[in-house]
């Protein structure tokens, strides 16, 4: 479910022009940690809607068209019509942390959810996944500064431009990374 609800949604954010799109990326660093997020809002109009198929076809600001298929695990279908208002949102992010002294398991993990609209409700959707990777520190070389950081599966170099930050990490420290996106639909009645 949420796989298709992130395939419609960066389908429409990526098929319409930039000027129908509104966004921020956000950007940070404290001693050990470093992260960064970014929010796109799409909006369109729902211009045609082929119910045999269960194609819809909307419209950016800019006039330009786009047209989705709402497979069977969409709720409330039949509640779409010509001219409602489609707004997305999706945000992702990255958040990169130092563990001192190491301690977790090496590897990977993965959360997901997804909610869909009640039966009988407002057509919509939410979805959300998380990947975690938590690699060992094994080599640091300061010439460079790199960081040799080995996972579960494999093993690389990281490249730490910032002097400071470089200064913070040792072998046998850890490198854990999470990235996160999540998405949203809505769908308002045409006014």
């Amino acid at each position: 479910m949420f796989k298709l609800i992130l395939i419609a949604t960066l389908t429409f954010s990526f098929a319409l022009p930039a000027a129908a799109q509104t966004g921020a990326v956000v950007a940070g660093k404290s001693p050990g940690a470093a992260g960064i997020a970014q929010t796109v809002k799409v909006s369109a109009t729902i211009t045609a809607i082929d119910k045999a198929t269960r194609s819809v076809t909307m419209k950016g600001p800019k006039g330009r068209e786009v047209t989705i298929v709402a497979g069977p695990e969409v709720r409330n279908f039949a509640q779409l019509k010509v001219g409602d208002q489609v707004e997305a949102q999706y945000v992702e992010s990255l958040a990169i942390e130092l563990k001192k002294g190491g301690g977790l398991p090496v590897g990977a993990t993965e959360q997901a959810a997804a909610m869909r609209a009640k039966e009988g409700g407002a057509p919509g959707a939410a979805g959300a996944r998380q990947v975690t990777l938590v690699g060992d520190v094994i080599d640091l070389d300061p010439a460079t500064q790199t960081v040799t950081v080995r996972g579960k599966e494999r093993t690389v170099d990281l490249k730490i431009r910032d002097p400071e930050q470089f200064k913070l990490v040792a072998k046998g420290d850890q490198i854990q990374a999470t990235y996160t996106e999540a998405v949203g639909i809505a769908v308002s009645p045409k006014k």
